[in-house]
């Protein structure tokens, strides 16, 4: 999969969407949603070349199941840390699904305002798809950790 992160942030044409959209294609065949029947796959390209891939999990008690964009994270620190750069969120169909407003924050938050979300509507960097997010530096306004 070919990226260029830079400093100032990542162009669209650096990804192979393709590829990306591929895996999570192929990861959302493996989520559990036996309840809502559905299954959400997304694959992440990490800032080291890394694909990272999450699946839906779901659960009886229907508020303690897991998002793919939560598997996703989980695995792109499991696997060495770093940050997103680009991120492709599918549904049953395979076609770019825009992941829900939790998820959005959790991208922000090992993305950053430049990583790459493929949307509905196509590429958008996350600064558009979650204006005026909420991060780690407002902790560090309040005295929290940096």
């Amino acid at each position: 999969m070919a990226v260029s992160p830079d400093a100032g942030g990542n162009s669209p044409t650096d990804v192979d969407w393709d590829a990306l959209r591929a895996a999570a294609v192929e990861v959302m065949h493996r989520a559990y949603a036996p309840y809502s029947r559905f299954p959400v796959g997304v694959a992440g390209l990490a800032d080291d070349g890394r694909v990272v891939v999450g699946c839906n999990v779901e659960n009886a008690a229907y508020g303690v199941g897991l998002c793919a964009e939560c598997g996703m994270v989980s695995e792109l620190h499991a696997t060495g840390g770093g940050h997103l750069v680009a991120v492709s969120c599918v549904g049953l169909d395979g076609a770019p699904l825009m992941p829900c407003g939790r998820c959005r924050q959790l991208l922000w938050e090992h993305g950053g305002p430049h990583c790459l979300l493929l949307t509905p509507e196509g590429v958008q960097p996350m600064s558009q798809v979650l204006p005026q997010a909420f991060g780690p530096d407002n902790l560090s306004i309040a005295g929290g950790p940096a």
